[in-house]
């Protein structure tokens, strides 16, 4: 659960269509400094990828739209390094073994950008983090891509 504002904000963007709150959560994230101060090392900004379902639905990637503010405001390139292989319906109501399931596997590095990854030190960026559990499966394939590092930015941390 998040706490207001959060809230309401994370449910506009992601439900509400309001795409502009993409570049505002992204603007104020790269203000902030990371542990040890990542973004100085880090080269690309990834974002999560939804499903094709969602993005039917919605027209956009929320993660997409925070993550290229992102990447502007912290002057590093935006990269959707990212393609999801299988959906996964819903997380709100699973539990977090269920969640790590239900993402395992459900993301693989796209062909077309695998030479630009070895080595790299990536920023993922996604809307929230409530298990880590989808954090945790795209980390895992860029891992398998060859990237040495990756770095975790949301906008809101879930409460549990």
């Amino acid at each position: 659960m998040l706490e207001p504002p959060a809230t309401e904000l994370v449910h506009a963007l992601k439900y509400g269509g309001w795409e502009d709150l993409g570049g505002f959560m992204g603007e104020r994230m790269a203000r902030l400094l990371l542990p040890h101060d990542s973004r100085r090392e880090a080269t690309l900004v990834v974002p999560v990828p939804t499903t094709p379902l969602r993005l039917r639905q919605r027209g956009y990637n929320q993660a997409s739209l925070i993550a290229q503010a992102y990447a502007t405001g912290a002057q590093l390139r935006c990269l959707a390094a990212l393609e999801r292989i299988r959906g996964s319906g819903t997380q709100v109501a699973l539990q977090p073994a269920e969640r790590m399931a239900n993402v395992a596997g459900a993301f693989h590095v796209r062909s077309d950008v695998q030479l630009e990854l070895p080595g790299a030190h990536v920023i993922l960026v996604d809307d929230v983090l409530t298990t880590g559990a989808t954090a945790r499966a795209a980390a895992s394939a860029l891992g398998a891509g060859g990237v040495r590092a990756v770095s975790v930015v949301t906008f809101a941390r879930a409460l549990y």
